[in-house]
């Protein structure tokens, strides 16, 4: 049983990692089925995945925007997302729990069980696919800005790919490189003067983070 609780308007470090530290990301369309995920299953209303297989069979050419636009038109997020990064056997998120409703707990759980059946039917295997329920630790406040940078740039912390322009993380996004607009990344860049200067501090970070590797409470491997 997970002994972190939810608290509305606090902030979450959630984590998993593939069972057997399995990949779970095998190619570049795995990566983009689970960011769709996030964005679609990040909603009040339930079956927008399904709602939006349907339309893309009547509307190949059209984007995931015009679909939400048409067909869902307001959204009620389930949680805020300030920030993400998918490594191929496992991922980090920051969260924000945006209600008393049990966001959080709702959308890991939606997107957990999506993607499973997802990837097992693509890649024809069966059970589970994630090490168990996800885990979660509270964010304190004087570890919010370090955090950022822990799960922003995560795929450059262990030596995967420089995060500025890592494809499936969201620094590129708080460096106005990307404008799919799934994260708030607002409460973060409001903390410096632009963008250029949360990069100088990502940069010092990262390299601390490196050399206090050996720490096992900030490194899921």
């Amino acid at each position: 049983m997970r002994k972190v609780p939810f608290v509305e308007h606090e902030y979450y470090h959630i984590y998993n990692r593939g069972v057997d530290k399995r990949n779970v990301f095998l190619e570049e369309r795995d990566y983009r089925r689970f960011l769709l995920a996030m964005d679609l299953l990040n909603d009040e209303k339930d079956g927008l995945m399904r709602r939006w297989r349907d339309f893309k069979e009547n509307h190949p050419e059209k984007p995931v925007k015009d679909f939400l636009a048409i067909s869902v038109g307001g959204r009620n997020h389930l949680v805020d997302i300030v920030a993400y990064c998918l490594n191929s056997n496992h991922y980090h998120f920051i969260l924000k729990q945006t209600g008393d409703n049990n966001g959080i707990k709702i959308f890991m759980q939606r997107l957990g069980n999506s993607y499973t059946k997802y990837f097992n039917e693509k890649h024809k295997r069966s059970g589970s696919l994630f090490q168990g329920s996800f885990k979660a630790t509270h964010i304190e406040p004087n570890n919010f800005l370090r955090m950022s940078v822990y799960v922003n740039c995560n795929s450059e912390i262990h030596k995967i790919h420089p995060a500025r322009n890592y494809k499936w993380c969201s620094f590129p996004e708080y460096l106005g490189k990307e404008s799919n607009q799934l994260c708030k990344k607002e409460v973060i860049l409001s903390q410096f003067k632009n963008s250029q200067e949360y990069l100088e501090y990502a940069v010092e970070n990262i390299a601390d983070f490196r050399e206090r590797k050996q720490d096992e409470k900030l490194w899921l491997e």
